[in-house]
C-alpha cells in the first residue's frame, strides 16, 4: 500500500512524549489500572486470573454487548472491535471502497479519514467547514459535491479539531440525504458523550435509517487511549463480514487485557465520562477568559462539544513558527494547522486534561514576554 506520511501522528510522535505540557492533546484525562479496577469490586482478582491467549476476533461477546448498549438499536453481533479507532478506519476504507469510488470528507479532518481512501485509489473531495459560520459546513454545497460515483460521506461530530457539533436537525438531514442517494455515511463518533450541554448529544448515525456506520473507541471521552480498543457498529452484515476478513490480515484480535479493562470502563461510563466532562467544562471557562484577554492575538470560536478547539492567530503570525517557539521557550506543545493540512494560521488546542490550567499559565507567560 502506498500512502503519504501521517503528518499529525509523526508530529506528535516526535514531540508529545518529551514536552512538559501537552496543550494540543485530543484525549481526556486518563486513569491508572488501579483506579479503573476500583470501579468494580473483585475485578482485580479477575484480571490476575485472566488467560492471555487469543480472544474472539470480533471482540469478546461481553465487550460487544457493552458496546451495543451505547446505541439504541444495535445488537452485539452488529459490532466488531479493533485495535483503536485507527484500525477501524483502515478496515472500513479498505473493504467498503474500490479504486474509482468517490468519497466526500468533512474538512479539516483527521488525516486517515481521507488519506486511506486515497491510497485505495478513490477520488476524495473535501466538504469544507466555514469558520465564519462557527465552523458549520454548508449543507447546500454538499449537494453540488455528489457524483454518480460517490460511495461514502465521511463526517466527524463532535469534530476534531474545531469542536463543532452538528445540530440534530442537520445530522438527521445528512442521514436522509445520503440514504436517498445510496451513499454510506461513515460517522466518526469517537468524541461522542463529550457534548458540553447534554441537550446537544446526537443520536448515533448507525441508529438512523440507512446503511450507515458509526465509529467509536474508549480513547477520548473515557481517556483510555492506551487500551487500544475501538469498534465499528453497523447493520450491514455483509460489511461486517468483510471487516472481519480484513482484521484477519491486520491484527487478528485485540489484546485480552485491553478488552477486559475496556469492558469495565464501558460498564461504568457515567462515572468516567462525568469526571472528564467536569474537567472539560471547567477548562472551557478558563479558555473563554483567556481568549477574551488576548483577543488582539487570537480569534476564538467557542466549541460546542469534544475536547479540542481550533483557534486562529491574528496579525499574520505563522502558527508553525509560533508553536515551535512556544515549545522551545515554555515547554508547551500545541499543534499547528499545517499538520492538519489546513493552513498556517490555526492551531489545535486540547482542554480535556487536568494540567491544562498550568499549561495555560505557561502559555500566558510566554505571550507576555513575546507580545507584551
Amino acid at each position: 500500500m502506498a500512502i503519504r506520511e501521517f503528518r499529525l501522528e509523526r508530529f506528535l510522535a516526535e514531540r508529545e512524549f518529551r514536552a512538559p505540557y501537552v496543550l494540543g492533546a485530543s484525549d481526556c484525562e486518563t486513569m491508572s489500572v488501579q483506579e479503573l479496577l476500583s470501579l468494580e469490586p473483585g475485578s482485580e482478582d479477575d484480571l490476575l486470573r485472566l488467560r492471555l491467549g487469543y480472544v474472539e476476533p470480533a471482540g469478546s461477546p461481553s465487550l460487544r454487548e457493552a458496546i451495543a448498549g451505547l446505541y439504541s438499536g444495535v445488537s452485539p453481533h452488529e459490532v466488531i472491535t479493533f485495535n483503536g479507532a485507527s484500525e477501524g478506519i483502515m478496515a472500513f476504507m479498505n473493504t467498503a471502497l474500490r479504486p474509482g469510488d468517490h468519497v466526500i470528507v468533512q474538512f479539516p479532518a483527521y488525516q486517515s479519514l481521507y488519506e486511506v481512501a486515497r491510497s485505495v485509489g478513490c477520488d476524495v473531495t473535501f466538504w469544507k467547514m466555514d469558520e465564519e459560520k462557527g465552523w458549520s459546513p454548508d449543507l447546500g454545497a454538499l449537494q453540488d459535491l455528489v457524483r454518480p460515483t460517490t460511495k461514502v460521506l465521511v463526517i466527524n461530530s463532535p469534530h476534531n479539531p474545531t469542536g463543532y457539533q452538528f445540530p440534530e436537525r442537520d445530522f438527521r438531514a445528512l442521514a436522509r440525504f445520503a440514504g436517498d442517494r445510496g451513499i454510506i455515511v461513515f460517522s466518526d463518533e469517537v468524541y461522542r458523550f463529550l457534548e458540553h450541554r447534554a441537550d446537544d448529544r446526537l443520536p448515533a448515525m448507525v441508529d438512523l435509517p440507512g446503511a450507515h456506520v458509526s465509529l467509536g473507541d474508549v480513547s477520548k471521552a473515557h481517556g483510555l487511549a492506551g487500551l487500544r480498543t475501538g469498534w465499528i457498529a453497523t447493520h450491514d452484515c455483509d460489511l461486517l463480514g468483510r471487516l472481519a476478513g480484513y482484521k484477519d490480515y491486520s491484527t487478528i484480535c485485540n489484546s485480552a487485557p485491553g478488552e477486559f479493562l475496556a469492558e469495565i470502563a464501558l460498564r461504568h461510563p457515567g462515572k468516567i465520562v462525568a469526571r472528564n466532562l467536569e474537567i472539560v467544562r471547567r477548562n472551557i471557562r478558563l479558555l473563554d477568559d483567556f481568549f477574551a484577554t488576548w483577543s488582539n492575538l487570537f480569534s476564538w470560536i467557542h466549541p460546542r462539544a469534544g475536547s479540542t478547539a481550533f483557534p486562529r492567530l491574528r496579525a499574520g503570525i505563522d502558527a508553525e513558527e509560533f508553536c515551535t517557539d512556544l515549545l522551545r521557550s515554555a515547554g508547551v506543545l500545541l499543534v499547528p494547522g499545517t499538520v492538519f493540512e489546513h493552513d498556517d494560521a490555526h492551531f489545535r488546542l486540547g482542554y480535556g486534561r487536568l494540567d491544562m490550567p498550568e499549561a495555560l499559565e505557561r502559555l500566558e507567560g510566554y505571550l507576555r514576554v513575546r507580545f507584551g
